[in-house]
């Protein structure tokens, strides 16, 4: 059986473990996304962040993070999403994008914007925001490092 619900406490080792096996991460960044999950475990959406879990059989194979910007109206970060190797290219990651987009909606939002790097090892997640409807709208270049672009995707939701 297969769902999308909101994480719980217990889903925390399986969603650091994701983000450690896609192998693009770095430490310090599998260091911010467990601060970061930790804050929304213990104060939920008070937070300023979501995480959802997407589950098969009852282990989490893939997770998403996102909320709303602040001093905007309707504009909503994605943060997080990875899915575990063995579930890619399943369906898993536009499972979740799908939830993350109607959640949105609910919530009165209407623009998801993704920041990701440059870098040849983003690809595949650059591809992935593209076919889920995002358009590349900015770049700064060598922004993470020399060599690493910050590179700015967004989506318009039809409300």
């Amino acid at each position: 059986m297969n769902e999308i619900e909101e994480a719980k406490e217990e889903d925390e080792p399986l969603i650091l473990e994701i983000a450690i096996n896609v192998g693009v991460f770095k430490p310090e960044e599998i260091k911010a996304l467990g601060e970061i999950l930790r804050e929304y475990l213990n104060k939920g959406r008070a937070s300023g962040y979501e995480f959802l879990v997407y589950r098969q059989n009852g282990r989490v194979m893939g997770f998403a993070c996102f909320g709303p910007h602040p001093l905007t109206s309707g504009t909503f970060d994605l943060y997080w999403i990875a899915v575990a190797p063995e579930a890619q290219r399943k369906g898993v990651g536009k499972f979740l994008m799908a939830e993350i987009e109607k959640r949105v909606k609910a919530e009165g939002g209407r623009l998801i914007v993704v920041e990701t790097s440059g870098i040849p090892s983003y690809f595949p997640a650059r591809k992935f925001y593209e076919a889920c409807g995002f358009y590349l709208k900015a770049s700064i270049r060598d922004f993470y490092a020399p060599g690493d672009d910050l590179l700015i995707f967004a989506k318009w939701l039809l409300v």
